[in-house]
């Protein structure tokens, strides 16, 4: 029998709840402290809930049924009633929108990311998703509209950022589908709609051991200051890319045992490196730290110890060398280290691959390990370092003009 407004305003307080049905589900629950609220209970798939309908008298008997009617529409199409009033709110509050979204997907799903991988998806998204779609609703918001935003990041040729910045995206929709907030990621179907990055031109390396030993012999010769030629020096022993090299720091440097820890910050693939350290390349370090070994930076900039070697440091001296753009760049030792181990020195790739910091994964699918083969890659370190002498050994004995002898007199 459905309830009348005199016996809701006449129900009086018990030392227990109880309730007052109504109909279709609905009743009203009489408190202990005598407050009364509307609810109906329903069932969605296999559980049973209870939406709230408000307070009474706040909201009428005749409010309340208008409300569970509304309910149970969506009931019966399968949405979940409690999750539509959720958000409608967040629609009016503008919590829904994708910038909304994407700050608490920031919170909850990034803390656990380096400082870098978190500053460059928070860049994207300031510089390039917030201005076009950050103010609409997640749920609105269309393929083409995201897709139009991507294209404004391709026209000024940063397609790896537009990838990425499409990445990004996908992680935000998923997670507002997560929350109830949308139904479809549509990055997904973007993927194919990027433009492809255009064919990489590899920087200049010499890859061919005679050459090789010729620059080794220009570096060991070379008549710069003490700071670039150990970065020439380095470089080639170490042939990590040219940003890290420079940046280098004492404190990384693990003399015990022998070992230069790069950390995730600082490396292109946002993962923690170790670079093991041959005798020779111990013997440049410790010959320049009574110069720079009181400050920051192994190789500290001209310009004060604040701050590392420029750019341009190790690229200028291999111009003054004579290696200009087409012959050798500051990059290419680590293409000429990667084809002279393997085809000179015949050393697996996979060690090589590791010790490039290149993107290496096992049989079993899982990513690199900054610690996987460190004991070869040590053994292979120093193999490189002894090969690299014997090349400039043998570039110098080639280099000597031996004395002409005058023909003895009878």
């Amino acid at each position: 029998m459905a309830l009348t407004v005199k016996q809701a305003k006449s129900a009086t307080s018990r030392e227990k709840p109880y309730k007052l049905s109504d109909d279709k589900g609905m009743y009203l629950l009489v408190h202990s402290n005598g407050s009364k609220y509307w609810r109906m209970d329903y069932r969605l798939g296999d559980k049973r809930k209870t939406y709230s309908l408000g307070v009474f008298p706040e909201v009428s008997l005749a409010e309340a049924r208008e409300d569970r009617d509304e309910a149970r529409k969506l009931v019966k199409k399968g949405v979940d009633p409690i999750h539509a009033r959720h958000q409608d709110k967040m629609a009016k509050s503008g919590a829904d929108s994708f910038k909304s979204v994407a700050l608490e997907w920031f919170e909850n799903k990034m803390t656990g990311k380096s400082d870098r991988h978190r500053k460059r998806a928070m860049h994207i998204l300031k510089a390039d998703l917030f201005p076009y779609i950050g103010n609409r609703p997640v749920s609105e918001i269309k393929a083409q509209e995201l897709l139009s935003a991507l294209r404004k990041i391709e026209s000024r040729g940063a397609f790896d950022i537009a990838r990425r910045a499409r990445t990004t995206a996908g992680q935000i929709f998923r997670y507002a589908i997560s929350s109830g907030l949308c139904e479809n990621d549509i990055s997904a179907g973007l993927r194919d709609a990027l433009k492809e990055k255009p064919s990489v031109v590899h920087r200049a390396a010499i890859t061919d051991s005679v050459e090789f030993g010729n620059l080794l012999n220009a570096i060991y010769t070379y008549q710069g200051t003490p700071t670039v030629c150990a970065a020439l020096k380095l470089s080639a022993l170490l042939f990590q890319r040219p940003g890290e090299i420079r940046h280098m720091e004492w404190s990384e440097i693990d003399w015990e045992n022998e070992v230069w820890s790069i950390p995730a910050e600082k490396m292109k693939m946002d993962r923690d490196h170790i670079v093991p350290l041959s005798s020779q390349s111990l013997t440049v370090l410790t010959e320049l730290h009574p110069l720079t070994g009181s400050g920051r930076y192994v190789f500290p900039s001209q310009r004060g110890p604040s701050r590392p070697l420029s750019d341009n440091g190790v690229r200028t001296a291999l111009r003054t060398m004579g290696y200009d753009n087409q012959t050798m760049s500051a990059h290419g030792f680590r293409a000429s280290a990667r084809t002279l181990l393997d085809e000179a020195l015949h050393i697996r790739v996979d060690y090589i691959e590791h010790q490039l910091a290149h993107a290496v994964k096992d049989p079993t699918g899982r990513a690199y390990n900054r610690t996987k083969f460190l004991k070869e890659r040590k053994h292979m370190m120093q193999k490189w370092a002894d090969y690299a002498d014997s090349l400039r050994a043998q570039n110098q004995s080639e280099n000597v003009i031996p004395l002409a002898r005058k023909p003895l007199e009878r």
